[in-house]
């Protein structure tokens, strides 16, 4: 077990998994279904843990630095999937989309795999990331229009 103070150090291989799952934790149902639809014909897929929802405890930290307290709840989705070649995939998603999950888990256990790893990051992550971009660019051009902008006069004699 690893202690809050100890660091675990992850390999290159570890760091592109974890990049990967949060697209797909950010990626919508036919992204994913896409993604999966131009790796070709798919192998059989067994499901380890079928998809389903649950919740866990959200906990947080006044200032990054305080002690760990507990904020709520939240729901999360959750599956785990082997394919045919033993290769297992996982998902956690915030929500309850039960179909979404597996396709993550699908995706995750694909992405372990060096060559589909590269098509992946192609039909994919880019076009996920891209998407996220363009959302956020268009949220801060809706916050920026409501910017006020707030000054001072000041008068002659109180200077």
């Amino acid at each position: 077990m690893v202690s809050e103070t100890q660091t675990v150090q992850s390999s290159p291989a570890d760091n592109n998994r974890i990049a990967l799952m949060r697209i797909c934790a950010e990626a919508r149902e036919d992204e994913l279904m896409t993604a999966l639809s131009a790796l070709g014909p798919l192998p059989a897929i067994a499901d380890i843990r079928k998809p389903h929802a649950g919740l866990v405890m959200v906990r947080g930290r006044i200032g990054g630095v305080g002690s760990a307290f507990n904020i709520g709840e939240a729901l999360v989705t959750r599956a785990s999937v082997m394919l045919e070649g033993g290769t297992i995939g996982h998902a956690y998603l915030l929500g309850r989309s039960e179909s979404r999950a597996r396709l993550a888990a699908i995706v995750d256990a694909f992405g372990q795999n060096a060559d589909k790893r590269e098509l992946l990051e192609e039909c994919l992550v880019a076009p996920v990331r891209a998407r996220l971009a363009q959302e956020r660019q268009r949220k801060a051009e809706e916050t920026a229009s409501t910017r006020v902008d707030f000054f001072t006069l000041v008068r002659g004699e109180n200077q």
